[in-house]
């Protein structure tokens, strides 16, 4: 009797320890979670050296989405921005399957910074990005390039010698010769100030006194909210202010000059709209009602590339992703989805 309780103890005892036992789980792993899972991921972030006159120095990039047929690597403006004001992308492209890469230029964010403004040269910028396509894995069946404001003539300049490695090129509210943009600047935009405010700016700009605080007063209400972006300064988005205040200075004065109302610098004579013709990558075009650049020059670029398409933002004005983002993208999404499918 005393064996068979003895039994029945153990069983009872080892029972519960099974009970009390957490089950074993299987992990199956597929395909694509065993190439996530063979490397470290960091978000798409990638840094790289590049090549220049003076050694080399590390870029930063960071991809947003994974698409093989369409990359849209971003060129800020500036010159001297970071990537940082492109973030309103992240709320159109990604549903639309389309990836788009945030690369901070030489000088830019979190790029290194030579502090040399010999680096300052738009041919050097050039290779750059040459160097950046050839880091990412940028191809002609994939690359698309987007660039803004500066980034718009470093876009121009890079199609004009690189074309061949790209699927199509998006030039964003800048126009194809600084000189026109300067005459732009001085007969359509000045005369649209009040006089004495005009007069002031011009006295404080003609002193080179750039530091004067009452010169950013007056540019601020009188130019910038009207040209550069029309949303009430107080509701400016963060994205975009968070960006300007990172500006590298040096870079700025150095190639757009210091004067923020016209160019100046080592770009004034920049100038290349008769060869545009030579670029036969399709390209869009994207101006703004209220630019600092002339919307009918941007029109005017659109009929002198061979496969040229023009976009109106009739709300924009400089920062037309921002404050006219209802035509500005679904204008450049279906722009890319007819180049991906080859109506252009």
């Amino acid at each position: 009797m005393k064996n068979v309780l003895y039994l029945f103890a153990c069983l009872i005892i080892f029972s519960c320890n099974n009970q009390n036992k957490e089950p074993t789980t299987t992990v199956s792993t597929s395909l694509t979670d065993s190439l996530l899972y063979s490397e470290v991921q960091v978000g798409g972030v990638k840094v790289f050296p590049v090549e220049t006159p003076k050694g080399k120095f590390n870029i930063w990039t960071k991809s947003m989405g994974n698409n093989p047929k369409i990359k849209v690597l971003l060129l800020n403006g500036g010159p001297g921005s970071t990537h940082e004001y492109f973030e309103c992308f992240e709320n159109f492209l990604p549903q639309h399957d389309i990836e788009f890469i945030y690369y901070d230029q030489l000088g830019c964010g979190l790029s290194d910074n030579p502090k040399d403004t010999s680096m300052w040269d738009l041919a050097r910028f050039v290779e750059e990005v040459e160097q950046v396509r050839k880091a990412l894995n940028l191809t002609k069946d994939n690359f698309y390039l987007l660039g803004h404001s500066w980034g718009g003539i470093l876009a121009m300049q890079y199609a004009l010698k690189y074309q061949d490695n790209l699927k199509g090129l998006i030039i964003s509210n800048m126009m194809s010769s600084c000189p026109a943009y300067g005459k732009y600047a001085q007969e359509v935009l000045a005369p649209q100030f009040n006089q004495k405010v005009l007069d002031t700016i011009r006295q404080i700009e003609k002193k080179g006194d750039f530091a004067n605080p009452k010169y950013m007063q007056l540019l601020m209400p009188h130019f910038y909210a009207k040209h550069i972006c029309r949303i009430p300064l107080e509701q400016w988005p963060e994205p975009m202010t968070r960006s300007f205040s990172k500006s590298n200075q040096s870079l700025y004065v150095t190639m757009q000059g210091p004067s923020e109302f016209g160019i100046g610098g080592n770009l004034t004579n920049w100038d290349v709209s008769k060869q545009l013709p030579q670029i036969k990558t399709p390209t869009l075009t994207i101006g703004g009602t209220y630019d600092t650049m002339d919307p009918e020059h941007m029109k005017w670029m659109s009929t002198q590339l061979p496969h040229g398409r023009f976009l109106l933002c009739p709300n924009g004005s400089h920062m037309s992703m921002y404050d006219d983002q209802k035509n500005y993208f679904p204008g450049l999404i279906q722009f890319i989805k007819d180049v991906d499918a080859g109506k252009l």
